[in-house]
């Protein structure tokens, strides 16, 4: 594994906080029970650190050991008990580290989107949903026969571009009950209070922050752009009439520019049209904040419409750039095809209820599994023999497959020796003497 991101995930657990009050049981380190936490999630194989307690009484050495560092492998329920007074806050510098050097050794420069910005997505995602298990941190929702939905939810962002499959996840913002707030949480105000704690860390790269047309209102849109990001914001009918009936007009008089092109989808002839004009008021005030907007229409040879959709925009629109800002709007849906979809329904049970707690663990056990997620990613590019061994393999389950049953199996030295093993065959490993 990458040296740099094993030293910065291990840093960060070697120094998470240890609340066990003075005389307690100290058998566990908690920084062991973080390690054997993310080995779950890293191998994604919820029955890991069963296999390497076996392989320890067999051999005498253990994968747990050898590759992710644990010491010594807690239990289950000592895990929970170490970790679930830990808030998820502690593990955000190290997602954020491990983006940043992603972005330092250029692997983001093919991201790099409209106006030099890299396209930041915004969306919420449930974690855990119950209406029997809840802890502090759940949010409470009243459901239609008259009972209580506890439920936690997570602002992802993370970073899209047109063209790319990757996306690289940032540090997350639950949403959860706020101290001395009387009001319910909402994922747009988690969104804002991501935006104050980490607008000042990302705005010197030039971000524009992407989101549904649950973000596209003047609030939200005035903390992006105090924060000195640009956004790009699905901009719906029914929630701007004030701006659409501008656009009417200026349709009227024939100051709403137009642009078509045609492409050939390999099935189809596609006619995209494309509309756009600058300086429109997002909402019926006076202080109305005014923004940019565009539209795109897409119709199949029979000239029927496939696809429609507007977004209003900080940057400024011209026939240059309209197409590429389109683009750029229609990237959102990575953050729940190439990010959610992937957390919930790929190996990385996101959804699943591994263990709840009576404090953070919870969230502190998601903000893992973003971790591992974030880790794969990044050593597909940081990783030579990583990525070897992933693109060797005919699909990601396969390779997830076959990383599982050697690490359940067989003990290795080390994490080189597990991707030479991968690559090249038992025969071509030199054995330990």
């Amino acid at each position: 594994m990458d040296l740099e991101i094993i030293n910065q995930i291990r840093t960060t657990f070697e120094n998470l906080p240890d609340h066990r009050k003075p005389g307690n049981n100290r058998k566990y380190a908690v920084e062991d029970a973080a390690l054997s936490a993310f080995s779950v999630f890293f191998t994604q194989s919820p029955s890991f650190l069963d296999y390497q307690q076996r392989m320890q009484k067999l051999h005498n050495r253990n994968n747990a050991q050898s590759i992710f560092g644990v010491h010594q492998i807690p239990s289950t329920s000592q895990i929970g008990n170490l970790l679930d007074p830990i808030a998820p806050e502690t593990l955000y510098p190290v997602l954020a580290e491990v983006g940043d050097q992603l972005y330092t050794q250029g692997c983001l420069k093919p991201f790099m989107s409209v106006g030099g910005t890299l396209l930041v997505a915004m969306d919420g995602t449930d974690s855990f949903s119950s209406e029997k298990i809840s802890c502090p941190c759940c949010t409470q929702q009243t459901l239609k026969n008259g009972q209580t939905l506890y439920r936690h939810t997570v602002v992802t962002p993370v970073i899209v571009a047109p063209g790319q499959s990757r996306v690289v996840p940032l540090p997350p913002e639950f949403v959860r009950v706020q101290d001395g707030v009387d009001k319910q949480d909402c994922e747009l105000a988690a969104a804002k209070r991501w935006l104050t704690t980490w607008g000042a860390h990302y705005a010197p790269r030039g971000i524009t922050v992407l989101g549904d047309d649950l973000y596209c209102h003047q609030p939200f849109c005035e903390a992006v752009r105090a924060q000195h990001l640009d956004f790009l914001f699905v901009c719906k009918p029914d929630s701007h009439a004030l701006l659409y009936e501008w656009l009417d007009d200026f349709t009227r008089t024939g100051e709403v520019q137009t642009l078509e092109k045609s492409r050939w989808n390999g099935k189809q002839r596609l006619t995209e049209r494309y509309r756009y004009l600058n300086q429109v008021p997002l909402r019926n005030s006076d202080d109305a904040l005014m923004v940019n907007w565009c539209e795109v229409t897409i119709l199949n040879a029979k000239q029927e419409v496939v696809y429609r959709n507007a977004w209003a925009t900080s940057h400024t629109l011209d026939e240059h750039n309209v197409i590429d800002m389109v683009a750029a709007g229609r990237a959102r849906w990575k953050i729940e095809n190439e990010n959610n979809n992937v957390l919930k329904n790929h190996g990385y049970h996101f959804e699943h209820n591994f263990a709840h707690g009576k404090q953070h663990l919870s969230n502190f056990l998601a903000t893992l599994n973003l971790l591992a997620f974030l880790a794969h990613t990044a050593l597909e590019w940081l990783d030579e023999a990583y990525r070897a061994v992933r693109h060797a393999a005919p699909s990601r389950r396969t390779f997830f497959e076959q990383f599982r049953t050697l690490l359940q199996f067989m003990p290795f030295d080390n994490w080189q020796h597990l991707m030479r093993f991968m690559l090249y065959g038992e025969n071509l490993i030199p054995r330990k003497t």
